[in-house]
């Protein structure tokens, strides 16, 4: 078994929103890992990231920390620096999709505007990273990721990225209070701009 943090606390900007995100490699069920804590992988799957040059294996080979080892050896850094990420324009296509679907929700009368306003902070934190990895050569894991990318960032009102931001941390981790119905609409507003970007992005990508 081989435990890691990563994330914020490994890059030094963790804040009161951030969570302290946990890695246990193993290659068999241990009732001592919660779920709910760890994100749980087996050695082959992390092996199959690090071919893929999947972007959460970059991440892990920027901003992870060994634990504990049961080995006494650094599994992750024993696979060396992972492949190019090349599948950039499928993952972004994949994101965009999700923002779209999660807009359709909510202006349709969604019962559950947390889990969509999450959904497309998901969405569009993602699509950020994925494009800033397999596009401009960054690294960039952190969830300022759509306004770091050097000419390219996604230009909205703070206010309207801090909304969904909030229902992140609500969806995922029951903290904090729900949106207003005025920040909801922010949101709405707010949406035209997000979609230019994806589109000007994707079109980049083609």
């Amino acid at each position: 078994m081989h435990l890691y943090a990563f994330g914020s606390i490994c890059r030094g900007d963790i804040d009161r929103l951030s969570d302290v995100d946990l890695l246990a490699i193993t290659e068999r069920f241990d009732e001592r890992l919660d779920p709910a804590r760890f994100s749980i992988y087996s050695y082959t799957r992390i092996s199959e990231l690090w071919t893929e040059g999947n972007p959460f294996a970059w991440h892990l080979h920027v901003e992870s920390r060994l634990l504990f080892s049961s080995d006494n050896q650094d599994f992750l850094s024993s696979l060396g620096e992972p492949k190019q990420y090349t599948q950039v324009q499928a993952d972004c296509a994949k994101f965009q999709s999700l923002f779209e679907g999660s807009i359709h929700a909510l202006t349709s009368g969604s019962l559950s505007h947390v889990f969509e306003l999450s959904s497309i902070f998901l969405a569009v934190r993602n699509f950020a990273t994925c494009f800033a990895l397999g596009k401009l050569g960054l690294k960039e894991f952190s969830r300022q990721s759509p306004s770091q990318l050097n000419g390219h960032s996604l230009v909205i009102d703070q206010g309207v990225f801090n909304t969904l931001l909030k229902c992140r941390v609500l969806s995922t981790r029951g903290i904090g209070e729900l949106p207003q119905s005025l920040e909801v609409a922010k949101v709405i507003e707010g949406t035209p701009a997000i979609r230019n970007w994806m589109n000007e992005i994707m079109d980049q990508l083609r």
